[in-house]
């Protein structure tokens, strides 16, 4: 089934709860309200494919929708951070001089500038800047 704005392709499982919704209001007054199981499907969907995908065409009030939505948590995954990044050199015998900068979630800068081929103790340099940050 296509969606008439934009011609794309509406996902099977919408198309099939459309065909539900399509099927109960026909045979229902206007104005009826729709069975929680209709409901429920709807926000099952909408946590796959998104909240507009889902409430335009099937012809749902968005905004009853969303707070539907919100009533159940969304299992998103958080971006994982790096717990160790490793910085290697194309040529460390030849590398003369050297720029690092460092940004913390809250916003504090670091900045590590050296010369020769000694490199600093990173680990004391992060852990006294993370104490400083807090």
């Amino acid at each position: 089934m296509l969606d008439g704005r934009f011609k794309s392709p509406i996902p099977e499982p919408i198309a099939q709860l459309q065909r539900q919704l399509e099927q109960h209001r026909s045979t229902r007054p206007q104005r009826t309200r729709l069975p929680e199981e209709l409901w429920a499907t709807a926000v099952k969907l909408a946590r796959q494919h998104g909240l507009y995908s889902v409430a335009h065409p099937l012809r749902l009030d968005y905004v009853q929708l969303k707070k539907r939505l919100g009533a159940v948590p969304v299992l998103r995954r958080k971006a994982t951070k790096p717990a160790f990044v490793e910085l290697i050199s194309a040529h460390p015998t030849t590398m003369s001089e050297c720029l690092i900068e460092f940004e913390s979630e809250s916003g504090g800068k670091m900045r590590i500038q050296w010369k020769g081929s000694g490199a600093p103790d990173w680990s004391s340099l992060l852990r006294a800047w993370r104490e400083a940050e807090r």
